[in-house]
């Protein structure tokens, strides 16, 4: 039986992911969900044999990704949401303007653990923070992309 590797061996451990897009950081987020795919199957029987249905693999999906952050000054997020969206979609011709995107797992020392590049990129949903005066919490902001699939980089 081989030895298994101790927590923290290789366990990347990050509190920031990068999010880029064409190769322009749209900014540094405290989390991201959705990373994940699933792959549909088709049950196939086969004659003769009743022991077992044959699951071949089909179509691929991945859920759009949803990224959270405290509120910041930067306008690069906007600038590329108008760019894909409102008037810029109708500067396109109403034609989907898909990019390349990344997302970067950056270390608590600011190197690049691990990337995952995206296919077909384009923002779909942004929402602000709450606004309440009682409240001492932090001020987020969501943003949800759209995607075509992602690979290792």
């Amino acid at each position: 039986m081989p030895d298994i590797a101790p927590l923290g061996g290789d366990a990347q451990l990050a509190n920031r992911f990068l999010l880029e897009v064409d190769g322009v950081q749209i900014g540094v987020f405290k989390s991201v969900s959705g990373l994940s795919l699933s792959i549909q199957t088709e049950e196939v029987q086969e004659g003769g044999e009743n022991g077992y249905v044959h699951k071949l693999p089909g179509r691929m999906t991945w859920p759009n990704l949803v990224f959270k952050r405290g509120v910041t000054q930067g306008d690069v997020l906007f600038q590329w949401i108008n760019k894909v969206s409102g008037e810029g979609f109708s500067a396109q011709h109403n034609k989907v303007d898909r990019h390349t995107g990344a997302v970067t797992v950056v270390g608590y020392d600011g190197t690049r653990l691990r990337s995952w590049s995206l296919d077909g990129v384009f923002p779909v949903r942004w929402s602000g923070p709450a606004f309440d005066s009682d409240s001492n919490a932090a001020l987020e902001e969501e943003l949800e992309i759209a995607h075509h699939g992602f690979h290792v980089r």
